[in-house]
């Protein structure tokens, strides 16, 4: 007997709750003005702003959810195409390295004609022949790790930029 009036209870409590969840929906979606009263507009200092930014202000509480709160946007898996990854949504630069360029190793720098300069941090390399002013590209790797290749060929070596 007990058990089932604990379970009365229970489902007594859990419709009481279901119930008030259409009416913070509405909260949710209403301006403002209808969820605070006039002392509490007064006290943020939301009764100073004009009609177009209390309409701007409304217009930014509906399109953008309170941090935590999960969205379909939020929940559902992003498509292949939209994911993100740490570094990989880098582009690869491309320029030419200032003066010639025989090896590297770690510490060596590169100056690019585009003004950026790259530090090895991993990487042996000694040129048979040294390379003048060559074309390369520095490319991202994961976890913000980028790499600069000085002909397709050759080993990478990973950099980092100094300047």
């Amino acid at each position: 007997m007990k058990m089932l009036r604990r379970m009365t209870s229970c489902a007594v409590l859990v419709l009481a709750i279901a119930a008030t969840l259409p009416v913070r929906a509405q909260q949710a979606d209403a301006d403002i003005e209808q969820r605070l009263s006039a002392d509490e507009m007064h006290e943020a200092g939301l009764d100073t702003l004009s009609a177009a930014q209390l309409a701007a202000l409304n217009r930014l509480l509906r399109e953008k959810p309170a941090p935590g709160t999960a969205t379909p946007s939020t929940t559902a898996k992003a498509p292949e195409a939209e994911r993100t990854y740490i570094g990989l949504d880098d582009k690869p630069i491309r320029s030419r390295l200032k003066g010639d360029v025989a090896g590297w190793e770690p510490g060596t720098v590169f100056v690019l004609e585009n003004g950026q300069q790259w530090k090895v941090l991993k990487g042996h390399m000694k040129l048979r022949a040294p390379m003048q002013a060559p074309e390369i590209v520095v490319v991202p790797g994961v976890a913000g790790r980028w790499f600069l290749q000085v002909h397709e060929d050759l080993p990478k070596a990973r950099v980092y930029r100094i300047d």
